[in-house]
């Protein structure tokens, strides 16, 4: 698994998705710090991360769509299927090296909490509550796009259902709303990521919602790994 890890993570940057993911991100990020933090004195971090949820809509099925479809385009999954490794060791240490490149991104972000600090009296457990919701929200959507491009040889395909799968999970709350059953609209409610990001934004390290981030990460890895072994045996 470790060796997978490296090998994926070297990947990012012997290739311009890394750099283009981490311009991008960081472009943004720096952007609405600015135009909400600095411009209105704001020591509340809540609406910078809700404003960068949608970025991730956009960016991390780049780096998501090639870990499994490059493999198939390539021919060298069966290879990589025939190596002294597990399909679990494989596929988590894909899962992990496009979790790290998300966290790396996220940790560079400290600067603005930093700032803070220095000229107002920032909550830190409100940002710390923070940054762990969005780093989970972040690795559960992670785990989607994995499995998408488990499921398809082309790399834009895995990246435009990644895309709208993830704007599906985005307008959840909206689709909601669309239904009057309250059954429906419970289930939804419960089974929103969003929702449960909700609680991070206010200061509240929630463990059932921890959980559920990590049991919803984990039901997308076993997804993935049923559907290359199925492959894999067919």
């Amino acid at each position: 698994m470790t060796a997978i890890f490296k090998r994926e993570f070297k990947a990012y940057f012997t290739s311009p998705i890394g750099y283009i993911y981490l311009g991008i991100f960081l472009f943004f990020s720096g952007f609405f710090f600015s135009a909400i933090n600095l411009m209105y004195t704001m020591t509340d971090m809540s609406p910078f991360f809700s404003n960068l949820t949608i970025i991730l809509v956009f960016m991390l099925p780049l780096l998501t769509m090639r870990l499994f479809a490059e493999e198939r385009r390539n021919k060298t999954d069966q290879l990589l299927l025939t190596a002294p490794v597990s399909v679990f060791g494989i596929v988590m240490g894909k899962f992990l090296s496009a979790a790290a490149l998300f966290g790396f991104s996220l940790i560079i972000t400290f600067v603005y909490p930093a700032v803070m600090l220095i000229y107002g009296n920032p909550l830190l457990s409100t940002v710390l509550a923070l940054y762990c919701g969005f780093f989970l929200l972040g690795c559960s959507l992670i785990s989607i796009g994995v499995f998408v491009s488990a499921s398809t040889e082309s790399q834009i395909t895995a990246a435009i259902i990644s895309f709208v799968i993830l704007l599906f999970i985005q307008l959840s709350d909206w689709v909601s709303s669309l239904f009057n059953n309250a059954t429906v609209k419970k289930i939804f409610d419960w089974l929103s990521v969003t929702n449960r990001y909700q609680e991070f934004t206010d200061g509240v390290l929630s463990l059932s919602s921890v959980m559920f981030f990590i049991s919803f990460c984990a039901v997308f890895i076993f997804l993935t790994i049923s559907s290359i072994e199925k492959r894999r045996w067919s």
